[in-house]
């Protein structure tokens, strides 16, 4: 019977069957696709195996992701920086000492935008580029050439994107966190009137090491799941052109949420600690 097209239904029990037709095709989508990076999962392990295959494609993917996109994310970096101080300066109360515009800066900075933003940038510029090769490459038959001469695709195309990820982008974020903080202090002394020893002195107050490895822990997640992602989507491209199109949107769209996703666990199971 659930083979039956819905129109040979009676009227009045076609809505509820497409409505749980529907809720069906979901459901089973989703969990296919949880299958299927869970598969992806087991051959990147196997992949790593490959060393030699790899290893010779990191580096070329660190200059890619890393420092190719040190501009952008510097420029982010900066006007984030400076707008954070401004609105943070005008908005204190009269007789709240302005010491307050550093700490504040540097802990918005530091502990979410700093991360956050620079992942979300690197989603949408770098994602999406790894994703639309991987893609070209899997619609041109150039992944089934790799297989016939003997390599393994995931180590050659996936191994080294995802290494040069997790290791490029907390060196971004350590460079996004420092032009953050100085483009604040700049904007904070000569677009309103916070001193320069107020800035530092709040720049200092209550800081610990630690708020710059949670960071940095940040910026490794929100690595890992770009590269994990966007290749997963590139790899299993169908369709030809448009379906390059298709699988590099929903990359850049699913590797953002779960930046999301990760930024506010990390919140919630790392936030306590920075209260020492």
């Amino acid at each position: 019977m659930s083979s039956r097209p819905t129109s040979s239904f009676p009227v009045v029990q076609r809505e509820s069957l497409k409505f749980f037709r529907y809720m069906g095709r979901e459901a089973q989508g989703f969990f296919g696709g949880v299958g299927g990076r869970v598969f992806f999962v087991r051959d990147i392990a196997r992949a790593f195996r490959e060393v030699p295959t790899w290893r010779r494609q990191v580096f070329h993917q660190m200059r890619a992701i890393g420092v190719d996109s040190l501009p952008l994310a510097l420029m982010v970096a900066a006007f984030i920086g400076g707008v954070i101080a401004i609105q943070i300066r005008y908005q204190l109360f009269p007789g709240i000492a302005l010491s307050i515009v550093g700490l504040s800066t540097r802990q918005i900075v530091i502990l979410e935008t700093g991360p956050l933003l620079t992942g979300l940038v690197l989603a949408g510029r770098v994602g999406a580029k790894m994703t639309a090769e991987i893609a070209t490459m899997r619609v041109t038959e150039q992944i089934d050439a790799l297989e016939t001469l003997s390599f393994d695709p995931v180590a050659y195309l996936v191994v080294p994107r995802l290494v040069a990820a997790v290791l490029m982008l907390p060196i971004l974020t350590v460079f996004a966190d420092v032009i953050g903080v100085l483009s604040g202090m700049m904007a904070a002394v000569t677009v309103a009137d916070v001193q320069y020893a107020q800035f530092v002195e709040g720049v200092r107050l209550g800081y610990d090491q630690f708020q710059v490895t949670y960071s940095l822990i940040k910026a490794t997640l929100f690595g890992a799941a770009i590269a994990f992602l966007c290749t997963y989507e590139g790899y299993t491209t169908f369709g030809g052109a448009e379906g390059v199109g298709k699988s590099t949107a929903k990359a850049v769209v699913i590797s953002s949420i779960a930046i999301l996703i990760l930024d506010a666990t990390t919140a919630v199971l790392l936030a306590p600690y920075l209260q020492g």
